[in-house]
């Protein structure tokens, strides 16, 4: 048994942060996005690609990221995505047009979908045991905090220096984080296997999942039942499929299927697909709230999140030191149920008090659930599938954020384009429901081991 790196936990520390500009990157412009429109008079269609083009190209390239990183090695991948992500930074915040903004916002998308998964599978494979559920907890915290202080940072920029340092505060943070992995990121070795990268496969995966996300996204304008939005689902299906055939046919395929019926990955992601979906679509209806509703400024609505960013990081960190001792499902059960009942006060009552009072509490069990997805998934999965199951956990994260949008924009469409708040309590109470279904279902999904105490791994 090798003996753990005493820099494990600077080396989590540099990750986890760099994680965070990932996924602070999905809300932080969301706030911005009027300013935008205004500076560069873009039309409403592109305003919506400002958000979309990035989480089309971090989800559906995120299975390459993550296959890349078990075939090259986890390091050369986590640092050449995060030196795509921090010059493509630059690039969106030098914007003058939409050409340059969209094209910078894809290439910050491609980016991350390599750094994300390949940043994660460092983490599976230097911690072990009690170790690891302590770090996916900090990583989880990153992720879920990182939603929650987006809004509050790119109310900050905003009314500060101008929106685009949404984009700029990326560069100092990613070429500091740069530097310091080049010393402290091990030299692991690729995998042994003498594959390729299945690009065939990449493209289509990647095809799929954006025609999925793209359907998702436009279902709230274009209907959820109309010809174009069921039809563009249909074409991802379809897409799909012709990606099975290609892994049973490629000599290198770009994952085995089979990973997918493996209970604990299946029951990971679907926990993650769902969290996520709720998180995201709290902070868009609180936003929306703020900002149009209750006629805050950037500034004042950014603040008003702080406390949800703290529940975030709270949540995950009590389920990374409780994971260990009374297992997944029932942190996942507890966690879902303390959603539902955070959400149902902003779908009772109304007013800036219910909406930040409920979405705190709500946050803390969804940061929390986070963490039991991501230890749920890596329960069974070998060192050599680090990167591959990163990289479908991430993916399913993108997927979720699109999927909760769509649906919330959808259900509260009367109070987005207009005054009354009827829409805003519809939407948190589907979202309340959904969180209390997916309390009971967790009973059956969810495995009922513990995380393993103390094992280990060699690599």
């Amino acid at each position: 048994m090798t003996q753990p790196d005493p820099r494990r936990w600077r080396l989590l520390g540099l990750l986890a942060v760099a994680q965070f500009m990932l996924i602070l990157d999905v809300t932080v412009v969301a706030i911005a996005l009027p300013n935008i429109e205004t500076d560069l008079h873009l039309q409403r269609e592109t305003l919506t690609w400002v958000v979309s083009a990035y989480t089309l190209m971090f989800g559906g390239l995120m299975l390459l990221g993550g296959r890349a990183a078990d075939l090259f090695g986890s390091r050369r991948v986590v640092l050449t995505g995060l030196g795509v992500f921090t010059l493509a930074s630059l690039l969106t915040g030098l914007a003058q047009g939409p050409e340059v903004l969209l094209a910078g916002r894809v290439a910050q998308g491609i980016g991350a979908a390599m750094l994300s998964p390949a940043a994660l599978s460092v983490v599976t494979k230097t911690f072990d045991g009690d170790e690891r559920n302590k770090a996916l907890g900090i990583w989880s915290a990153m992720g879920g905090g990182g939603s929650a202080i987006g809004v509050l940072l790119g109310g900050l920029l905003t009314a500060g220096p101008g929106w685009q340092w949404v984009f700029y505060i990326n560069l100092p943070i990613g070429v500091i984080v740069f530097a310091l992995l080049i010393r402290m990121l091990p030299a692991d070795q690729p995998s042994e296997e003498q594959g390729r990268l299945d690009v065939p496969g990449a493209l289509v995966v990647t095809a799929g999942t954006g025609t999925a996300i793209y359907a998702l996204i436009n279902a709230g304008d274009r209907g959820w039942l109309s010809a174009a939005t069921l039809g563009t689902l249909a074409g991802a299906l379809v897409l799909y499929g012709i990606f099975a055939w290609v892994q049973r046919t490629v000599r290198s395929p770009l994952m085995d299927l089979r990973i997918l019926t493996r209970r604990p990955v299946a029951a990971g992601t679907f926990m993650l697909l769902v969290a996520t979906a709720l998180m995201i679509s709290l902070f868009f209806l609180g936003s929306f709230y703020l900002q149009h509703f209750q006629q805050y400024g950037a500034l004042r609505t950014g603040l008003l999140f702080l406390p949800v960013a703290v529940a975030a990081i709270v949540g995950a960190q009590l389920a990374g030191r409780l994971v260990g001792t009374i297992g997944a499902r029932a942190i996942a059960i507890a966690a879902f149920l303390l959603a539902a009942i955070g959400i149902a006060a902003p779908a009772l009552w109304d007013g800036t008090v219910a909406i930040v009072s409920g979405m705190t509490v709500g946050t803390i069990g969804l940061g929390a659930v986070f963490v039991a997805a991501s230890t749920t998934t890596f329960a069974q999965i070998d060192y050599r599938e680090a990167g591959l199951a990163s990289g479908i956990l991430s993916t399913f994260h993108e997927f979720g954020a699109s999927l909760g949008v769509a649906v919330v924009s959808s259900i509260a469409a009367a109070s987005l384009a207009g005054t009354v708040s009827s829409g805003f309590a519809r939407g948190f109470t589907f979202a309340a429901i959904l969180a209390a279904v997916a309390a009971v279902l967790m009973l059956i999904v969810v495995p009922s081991f513990k995380p393993a105490r103390g094992a280990s791994h060699a690599h």
